[in-house]
């Protein structure tokens, strides 16, 4: 019996993510690391403790998940390693090394492009000790628990998602975009129910932030809709909150949850953490095939 079919497992929260245990994922074999990823896939979210993982650590673990997926921002990537963004409220020189409370608000990763990305990983540098949590809402128990008449109400429904719209208007001041920043980043429609695509569960697949519209619903019901249905996933019995620790490596499918950052005390505390993301396809709802 090899490594990978003797991973230690338990559950985030009740039907959802999976911590595993006892695993130096630094040094593990593929096998071992398509055992994780397959963890992943089947339970939203996959946690491991106490690991040492170096810049190229971090790049092969995640290319198990997929190729690596770019970001908009580059200001902040580490340097020598474009595919690492960095997430910390650090100076050195005078000069932030990181965004600094980047990711609070609901929402799920790059829902403004034509292919969303799979995944969002974060790996703990330094943590205050308190505050900075990372909260999960699970998508496909929100939806399971939507009564049969709100369900058939919400199948159908196309969500407008703008890059433009985002920057413009969100909370730290809008950001007119320049016109080569527009055209790479081109309007999107999503469906609001989003099929997964390893075993086609369904996923409440809302967010905030790059909402425009619903798409043959006027504003602002559409996004009254929205907000209702994202404060309805975001109760305490679909969300799971992290309290990070040096050293954790969580992973979450962006494909079927929606996460928010918290915030902490920065004029006290230090925060650095790396972010990654792999590639993602476009999505798909209810009735469509996958492309």
């Amino acid at each position: 019996m090899n490594q990978a079919t003797e991973l230690h497992k338990r559950e985030l929260r009740p039907g959802f993510g999976v911590e595993i245990t006892d695993l130096d994922i630094a040094v593990a074999d593929s096998a071992t690391r398509a055992a994780v990823v397959d963890a992943f896939s089947k339970h939203g979210a996959v946690l491991l403790r106490g690991q040492k993982m170096n810049p190229d650590d971090l790049i092969k673990y995640l290319s198990a998940f997929g190729e690596l997926e770019g970001h908009t921002q580059t200001q902040f990537t580490l340097p020598g390693y474009p595919n690492i963004f960095i997430l910390s409220n650090r100076e050195e020189n005078g000069r932030p090394i990181g965004a600094h409370n980047d990711g609070v608000g609901w929402h799920t990763d790059f829902s403004y492009k034509d292919k969303p990305v799979k995944c969002t990983m974060l790996y703990a540098i330094e943590v205050p000790p308190e505050g900075s949590d990372t909260i999960l809402a699970d998508g496909c128990a929100a939806y399971e628990a939507l009564d049969a008449a709100k369900k058939e109400q919400l199948n159908d429904l196309v969500l407008h998602h703008s890059y433009k719209h985002f920057m413009e208007t969100r909370q730290y001041g809008g950001t007119k975009l320049s016109k080569e920043m527009e055209a790479e980043n081109p309007d999107v429609f999503h469906p609001l129910i989003r099929v997964h695509p390893i075993d086609g569960r369904r996923a409440l697949w809302v967010s905030t932030g790059t909402v425009k519209e619903i798409v043959g619903m006027a504003n602002p019901q559409g996004l009254e809709l929205i907000d209702e249905l994202v404060e309805f996933m975001t109760q305490d019995q679909f969300t799971y909150r992290h309290k990070w620790q040096v050293g954790d490596l969580l992973v979450w499918d962006n494909r079927c949850t929606l996460h928010t950052g918290t915030l902490y005390d920065d004029t006290r505390y230090i925060r650095t953490m790396h972010r990654m993301w792999a590639k993602g396809d476009k999505p798909y709802g209810i009735g469509e095939v996958a492309a």
